[in-house]
């Protein structure tokens, strides 16, 4: 049985998601039901047959139909073994959560960024504010709703890309200016955060609400998929600054998000960020850590990844990291199985699948 008072959808040739979803569930208390919880997609090379012409890149991320039929396609073209669940999330970037608030989005070809809004704390800081009339708001609402009906039986419908605290106030700023108003005015920018938080926990709460309104189980970008309510806590912005001044501005904030969550995995970004792993350890509502090692590194390219990984676990926390078939060894003779949530990619079809589960059932 399920950690939720409500019935989950089932997914389309996956009869097990049940269990797939409580071993998920189990990830956060630390523990495990039989083994860890390990995704293995398997991409199917294919070639799309949706083709469209736009003239601004803007137009193509906001038709919905045609980014949803792509999803679809993609969905259709991969195999999801070991606990790996389809799940999608309506995304138009990092950044939509500043411009719910106020901020324009400029669309690249993979990500957007936002137009920073405050020039002077002094005139500006009152244009952060949200209105459900929003522009970017109501698109999100309406990619979630397609994505919702369109998914039935064959995907799960997540949250979209929320970044609050330290990564929202430095998009409404711009980081480096953000930089120098943690010295030369820390007032505002405290007044910042504490203006956005209840913003954020009401924008959270609304899409959360309709998710579990429509059967879904909580998932969002990085393909956990359990019962509980839980998200991603982060701060990006935080790798440009030492911990003294991480802990004045931003701690508390992350402590109060684990809170609100309930059930909270820190996204770990890159070795500039390492410097505040001690101070997230010691947050006692966090669950987990995702540990991601930088552009460019593997779990396994250089020598401080696995110390890295064996110090969250000590510290009782679960880890989430991704690796290849070829290093399971090393992971298994160095980890404890409770308390991990591995991504395993490369494996190229259903035989090597077998093969990666039956080697962690050994895992004890």
């Amino acid at each position: 049985m399920l950690d939720c008072n409500y019935t989950i959808n089932g997914i389309d040739n996956i009869p097990d998601y049940e269990i797939r979803i409580k071993r998920q569930d189990y990830f956060f208390d630390n523990e495990i039901i039989d083994r860890p919880v390990v995704l293995i997609p398997v991409y199917k090379p294919y070639e799309s047959k949706y083709k469209k012409d736009y003239k601004l890149l803007r137009d193509k991320w906001l038709d919905f139909d045609f980014v949803s039929d792509c999803i679809i396609e993609q969905v259709e073209n991969t195999e999801y073994y070991g606990d790996a669940l389809p799940n999608i999330f309506p995304n138009l970037g990092p950044e939509i959560l500043s411009a719910f608030c106020g901020c324009d989005l400029e669309f690249g070809e993979t990500t957007s960024w936002s137009s920073p809004i405050i020039n002077d704390w002094e005139r500006d800081i009152d244009k952060i504010a949200f209105s459900e009339d929003n522009f970017y708001f109501k698109k999100i609402n309406e990619f979630t709703d397609i994505l919702l009906q369109k998914g039935v039986g064959k995907f799960y419908t997540g949250l979209t890309d929320l970044h609050p605290g330290g990564d929202a106030i430095a998009a409404f700023r711009d980081p480096e200016r953000l930089n120098m108003d943690l010295i030369d005015d820390p007032d505002y920018v405290k007044e910042a955060i504490h203006k956005f938080e209840p913003i954020y926990y009401k924008i959270f709460d609304y899409f959360y609400d309709k998710l579990i309104k429509n059967n879904q189980p909580c998932s969002t970008w990085h393909h956990i998929v359990c019962s509980r309510r839980f998200y991603i806590a982060s701060n990006d912005f935080s790798c440009m600054i030492s911990d003294r001044m991480f802990k004045e501005f931003f701690l508390q904030g992350i402590i109060d998000e684990c809170k609100f969550y309930k059930n909270t995995i820190y996204h770990l970004d890159g070795p500039d960020a390492l410097s505040h792993l001690d101070t997230l350890l010691d947050i006692k509502e966090l669950n987990a850590i995702q540990w991601v090692p930088g552009a460019g590194l593997d779990v396994f390219s250089n020598d401080f990844n696995l110390p890295i990984l064996k110090k969250i676990q000590a510290a009782g926390k679960g880890i989430q990291f991704y690796i290849r078939p070829y290093e399971l060894d090393t992971i298994m003779e160095n980890l404890k199985p409770q308390g991990v949530h591995l991504s395993v990619y490369t494996v190229k079809d259903k035989d090597e699948a077998d093969c990666v589960l039956k080697r962690i059932e050994k895992w004890k």
